[in-house]
């Protein structure tokens, strides 16, 4: 366990300010389910990941109500392996979700500055004006616990019906008045390109500015399925609608310095929607995992030089 003097010794200073080194890009472990403690970090380290976005949330490699146990000996596991962990993905609502201070706890032990956070969903009745000024107070306490430790949220933007935070320009409506660095946003640029595929990305980027603390990557197409019935189907980086060679010029001229998250979210087996077991070989899952990464980096190489 991890004691009050050990997690006060972290600086919070250093967990609230420092970010981890710009244009690293970490794998997100809910689709290296399938491995486990030193396969898992060997498996992201033969990859050639700069980092890991740990799963800390049911059913993920960190269970919430085992943290301060076992988040330690994972990023030892990590560190040995020149694997930094810049963040977890973990299954905090709000500050009153189940093990949710013992979660941000441990991570200010560990020095680990960010986590993501969410989702918030509409109801049915209620205006939606009324209910973005709802959700105020509950960010309030978020930010008053992650201020305590040291730690910041993302809000992790998804697409979808009834999802807060899909047109991005609601969470600058409940963010706008509070503290970046204790909650913030992780921009998934496929999901904004979902909703917004012409301009409206590049403005939900725009309107996010110094909430932007972290980015997620993969790509997708639209697919008609039946007349007037259209799709989003996840795709290999490259291969969808996600324009990277412009996102990552937009993000190269900011002073974006945050966790850039790899999500894959295509067919592979089941590690796509993070199975323990997978029906691929693990030989083809990571080989693929290997590829979208490798475009990646060639994409962030042309639009540093650009």
């Amino acid at each position: 366990m991890i004691d009050r003097r050990t997690f006060l010794g972290a600086s919070v200073a250093a967990s609230m300010a420092a970010a981890p080194a710009p244009r690293k890009l970490c794998v997100f472990s809910k689709h290296l389910q399938f491995l486990k403690d030193e396969a898992l970090g060997d498996a992201a380290a033969e990859l050639g990941y700069d980092g890991v976005d740990l799963t800390v949330r049911a059913g993920g490699h960190v269970e919430p109500e085992r943290v301060a146990e076992d988040l330690p000996r994972l990023v030892k596991i990590l560190r040995a392996r020149g694997l930094e962990t810049p963040m977890v993905t973990a299954g905090i609502v709000d500050a009153d979700t189940p093990h949710a201070e013992a979660i941000v706890k441990t991570l200010a032990a560990l020095g680990i500055p960010r986590y993501r956070w969410g989702t918030f969903r509409y109801g049915k009745t209620e205006p939606v004006a009324k209910q973005l000024e709802a959700l105020k107070p509950r960010v309030a306490k978020l930010e008053a616990l992650n201020r305590k430790y040291g730690v910041g949220a993302m809000y992790h933007t998804h697409s979808g019906i009834g999802q807060v935070g899909a047109s991005i320009w609601d969470l600058y409506v409940i963010l706008k008045d509070f503290d970046p660095a204790a909650v913030g946003v992780n921009y998934d640029v496929a999901h904004a390109t979902i909703e917004g595929g012409l301009g409206g990305w590049i403005n939900s980027f725009g309107i996010t500015g110094k909430h932007m603390r972290g980015v997620a990557l993969k790509d997708f197409l639209w697919t008609k399925k039946a007349p007037g019935n259209w799709a989003v189907e996840w795709t290999p980086v490259g291969e969808g609608m996600v324009r990277f060679s412009e996102f990552f010029r937009m993000l190269h001229a900011s002073d974006f310095n945050g966790p850039v998250q790899v999500h894959y979210e295509y067919p592979l087996g089941g590690a796509d929607s993070g199975k323990t077991n997978i029906t691929m070989p693990k030989t083809e899952v990571l080989a693929a995992m290997k590829r979208d990464l490798g475009r990646l980096r060639e994409y962030m190489a042309g639009a540093a030089k650009s």
